[in-house]
């Protein structure tokens, strides 16, 4: 069990990542020229900085008790070299002005015109958050886990770790019942959840899926250490695997990058891969309504950042996406995300 030291060490540690991330979100919005607020939005208040970092705290509060109460294995996203993490940080800094410059420029500027070799669906071809080569050069690739952490003040690990809890209560039944588990984790990116994942679960089979070469090729480096690994190029609506071929399935913050009507294209190939009695677990954005003193932010999001796809999400419903098939059990918020798992039903009646 943990003891007051280990807290203490926790805590220092999660202050100072959130003081350098945080950090360098205030000096990003002191070097950027903001978005104009559209005319329906105006007037609206908004979290002050006080209550934003409150909010965060309790995040890593909630996510202590976890670690206290063996949910999963406490984090290394303190540790690694310095220098990598100035390097990062350089990055980052040197490409806000072309991010500035698509924010403020022509919207044409927004899409890949340039995109590389490769059968990839229209609305994939942008460069969301307005980073350069939107999801499909090594540069974004390297630079994305950093910009993310930025966007959230140090907050962004925390919030995917939380996908670890029903995961745990997924994998128990699962060593109760039916023996070895497979998951399949959806829109992988650089693997940072199937990281986690494998560092407490050593032994469980993982299939990472995403479109982008550049990003698996990343989440690739990072998954090394461990077998049991499959890492597949290809998109969430046509995933190729076989029907009930997976026991838990996992989506961390692709919903919000899809139109709606991709969205019920993947709900439905979940519903056919994951098997009956499974658990699918989404981590995404809050939704208008989850947290009331958010919703201006969360409207004001898409035009900030170049969410294309997010102002639909945000009135999407979950529980009638995934009808039939489909029994909620689990939710639980996590600062600027949600975290929900459903129960495969025996049947499409669920």
């Amino acid at each position: 069990m943990p003891d007051a030291f280990d807290k203490l060490a926790f805590e220092t540690a999660q202050m100072a990542r959130i003081g350098w991330f945080f950090g360098q979100k205030l000096l990003a919005a002191r070097l950027a020229k903001p978005v104009p607020m559209p005319e329906k939005f105006r007037g609206r208040a908004t979290p002050d900085r006080r209550r934003l970092l409150s909010d965060l705290w309790r995040l890593i509060e909630q996510d202590w008790r976890n670690i206290a109460n063996g949910v999963y294995a406490p984090p290394e996203d303190w540790r690694g070299n310095p220098l990598a993490g100035l390097r990062r940080a350089a990055d980052f800094f040197a490409d806000l002005r072309a991010v500035e410059a698509r924010r403020h420029g022509d919207p044409a500027e927004r899409l890949l015109s340039e995109a590389p070799p490769g059968d990839y669906p229209r609305y994939y071809l942008r460069k969301f958050h307005f980073q350069t080569d939107g999801y499909l050069s090594e540069a974004s690739a390297e630079r994305y886990d950093h910009q993310v952490e930025v966007l959230f003040g140090g907050g962004a690990a925390a919030m995917r770790r939380q996908a670890l809890v029903p995961l745990r209560g997924a994998l128990l039944e699962q060593r109760g019942g039916r023996g070895a588990a497979r998951l399949l984790d959806v829109g992988c990116g650089t693997g940072e959840f199937l990281r986690e994942a494998k560092r407490n679960y050593p032994r469980l089979a993982v299939t990472g899926l995403d479109l982008s070469a550049p990003y698996l090729a990343v989440a690739e480096r990072r998954l090394a250490a461990w077998s049991r690994v499959q890492l597949v190029e290809a998109a969430a609506e046509a995933i190729p695997a076989a029907d009930a071929s997976f026991d838990i399935v996992t989506a961390l913050y692709l919903f919000h990058e899809l139109p709606s009507r991709v969205r019920q294209a993947v709900a439905a190939e979940i519903r056919r891969v994951l098997k009956p009695g499974g658990t699918l677990i989404l981590v995404d954005s809050l939704q208008t309504g989850d947290e009331p003193d958010y919703d201006s932010l969360l409207d004001y999001f898409p035009y900030a950042f170049h969410e294309p796809y997010y102002a639909s999400y945000l009135r999407e419903d979950f529980d009638r996406l995934f009808t039939p098939g489909f029994l909620r059990e689990t939710a639980l918020s996590a600062y600027f995300s949600k975290v929900v798992s459903y129960r495969r039903g025996e049947s499409d009646s669920g």
